[in-house]
């Protein structure tokens, strides 16, 4: 018995956050069981390698394999076992984000970032991605009004423009599994995309 993993993406603002646990309790309306989770996070070891990511300065590819390491921490903790029992697994940021943060936005060669990503899941990959599309300069403005910035949401707007074109790189490559959201729009507007994304599987 296989679940669906199924992941949100797109840069700091973007919004996905609030739409995660929205399509958590409308599956879980459909008598389905449902693990919300995020990354780097999800098992008390990634939670603890986020706080190092998050707060202290190191280089690149430190952090890269950081974020790796809680990564399959957390796909043999949680993701694994849930999906092997027939859980769906909506998950907070996945890989696509390693490319776009750690590939486009910091520069690091994604050739590398594939090996790891080989090694690390074996294969395994989202069923579907939803991908919280914004534009840079509004995605900082709503930052600004949310929450004091961590380290990643300290870094200028060129940083997040990246970001950006390294997320439309992975749709591009990827375009079977990515779903584009108009994250622009009103809460409701951006839910009724969510949603439909969601029921076009015809998975549940």
């Amino acid at each position: 018995m296989t679940g669906r993993f199924v992941t949100f993406e797109g840069i700091d603002g973007a919004g996905k956050s609030s739409h995660i646990e929205a399509l958590a309790q409308w599956l879980r309306a459909r008598g389905h069981e449902v693990l919300v989770t995020r990354e780097p996070g999800g098992t008390p070891l990634a939670e603890r390698l986020r706080e190092v990511v998050l707060g202290e300065p190191m280089d690149t590819l430190t952090e890269l394999l950081l974020v790796f390491a809680a990564r399959r921490d957390h796909l043999a903790g949680q993701i694994l076992p849930a999906l092997s029992r027939g859980a769906t697994v909506l998950c907070d940021r996945f890989t696509d984000a390693t490319f776009a943060y750690q590939g486009a936005g910091r520069g690091f060669d994604t050739s590398r970032i594939e090996v790891l990503e080989q090694w690390v899941q074996e294969g395994r990959q989202p069923d579907l991605t939803l991908w919280f599309d914004l534009p840079a300069p509004v995605a900082a403005a709503r930052r600004g009004a949310a929450r004091a910035p961590d380290r990643f949401e300290s870094e200028d707007e060129a940083f997040f423009a990246r970001v950006h074109e390294g997320y439309e790189a992975r749709a591009r490559s990827h375009p079977g599994r990515f779903v584009r959201i108009d994250a622009a729009g009103a809460p409701d507007v951006v839910w009724q995309q969510v949603v439909s994304a969601a029921a076009a599987r015809r998975w549940w």
